[in-house]
């Protein structure tokens, strides 16, 4: 579903990683870590086309991201990736349930059972109207993840799902991706900090300082 082969990305003289090679089939959930700072969430952002590479190559499905132009990535995007962004990026003039419907909408097929079940299965049960500034840090990251799987994409990159939740409610939300990889057969990279988050994986990667993805 994804391979990636030596991708390299630098800011100015500053490199964040280099060479990193990387194949996630479908069905698979693995968990990327790493300390802060060595380009874990640029590496996401490249592979979803959000930002360009200075070398190497992202094949998503097949499809080659330097083949396409911006119009081209973000169709892929709408219809292929569910990103859960760690700054969320909700939309504050939608409520909480139209954020979640948002992908739906953008490929024309709206569904409130599958928002209300995403609610429900998040620990977000009747709060569905509220708009995303009555809630707090945890329950927008919540939102956030409901929205990047309401659309059963094949492909899920999830940029520290669980850093503001507490323990019990992270468990949750790690089976929810967990379900949409053994349901669906999508392929789930998590970029984390959590030892206990990365246990729940197939596979478990770090990113080190040299930017080399490692077993």
């Amino acid at each position: 579903m994804l391979r990636i082969q030596h991708l390299s990305k630098s800011f100015g003289a500053t490199p964040v990683f280099h060479g990193v090679d990387l194949h996630l089939a479908r069905g698979e959930f693995v968990a990327l870590l790493g300390e802060s700072g060595v380009g874990k969430s640029t590496l996401l952002n490249c592979i979803a086309g959000l930002e360009s590479a200075d070398a190497g190559s992202v094949h998503i499905g097949g499809t080659d991201l330097s083949a396409l132009d911006d119009d081209g990535r973000a169709r892929l995007r709408r219809g292929t990736l569910g990103f859960v962004f760690q700054a969320f990026h909700v939309l504050p003039h939608l409520t909480v349930a139209e954020n979640i419907e948002l992908p739906l909408r953008l490929l024309g097929r709206p569904d409130a059972a599958r928002v209300d079940a995403l609610l429900h299965a998040v620990g977000l049960d009747g709060l569905g109207g509220r708009a995303p500034a009555q809630l707090s840090g945890g329950q927008l990251q919540r939102v956030a993840i409901a929205r990047a799987v309401v659309h059963s994409p094949p492909l899920i990159l999830a940029d520290e799902p669980t850093g503001n939740l507490d323990p019990a409610t992270a468990e949750r939300v790690l089976s929810v991706l967990l379900t949409q990889v053994r349901e669906t057969g999508a392929a789930c990279l998590l970029v984390t900090h959590s030892e206990a988050a990365a246990r729940r994986a197939d596979r478990v990667l770090r990113l080190g300082t040299a930017g080399i993805l490692a077993g």
